[in-house]
């Protein structure tokens, strides 16, 4: 039996208020959080699909999880589903702020917080080591992508090349590989055939 709109929405919510809550570090660290609940566990979406929401996501402005809960209400109910979806992971990061702010400098000046701010960032770094290796295993099954993996990681590291910089670069050589493709199909038409037996 199919929810109600209003039912749906409030599962938008509440899910990604769940995900907001219970998730530090930032876009990249919410990825297993993101893959358990919306995948695993509620089946709205495919693997395929988040990590292109998580592509597109980090091509537009804004946080890439608020981005991508947009992109998930969008696609279950709409538009008012997409504005559900990002209250929902919104939320609990501005009732936290407001709560923190007040006395955020007087506790980091304690030992016990300083090192739990430094436990917090060890936990954050295994979690961007694993969203690092479900990329890797889900996008990376050709020669040509981890070539692109290479290029655009000694950019970002060695070069120090502003990220922006990097994903306009990468658009750029996938439309015009697309464009070469498509150019090639129009003159061999029989290819096409040829690859789909």
């Amino acid at each position: 039996m199919k929810k109600s709109l209003f039912l749906e929405l409030i599962d938008l919510y509440l899910a990604f208020a769940k995900i907001g809550t219970f998730t530090i570090g930032g876009g990249l660290a919410m990825m297993p959080m993101l893959r358990r609940e919306l995948i695993e566990n509620r089946g709205w979406i495919s693997e395929e699909e988040l990590i292109d929401y998580y592509a597109v996501g980090q091509s537009t402005p804004g946080i890439i999880a608020v981005n991508v809960s947009t992109f998930v209400g969008f696609k279950r109910a709409g538009i008012i589903g997409g504005i559900a979806g990002t209250l929902g992971m919104v939320t609990p990061s501005f009732v936290i702020i407001m709560l923190l702010a007040g006395f955020i400098n007087s506790v980091s000046d304690y030992p016990a917080a300083q090192k739990a701010l430094k436990g917090i960032n060890v936990a954050v770094a295994a979690l961007l080591t694993h969203v690092v290796y479900s990329f890797a295993k889900k996008t990376i099954k050709t020669p040509v992508n981890f070539i692109f993996m290479m290029v655009a990681f000694l950019c970002v590291g060695i070069l120090k090349l502003p990220s922006y910089i990097i994903i306009l670069g990468a658009i750029a050589i996938a439309c015009s590989l697309v464009f070469v493709r498509a150019r090639q199909l129009k003159k061999h038409p029989s290819k096409e055939k040829g690859g789909e037996k």
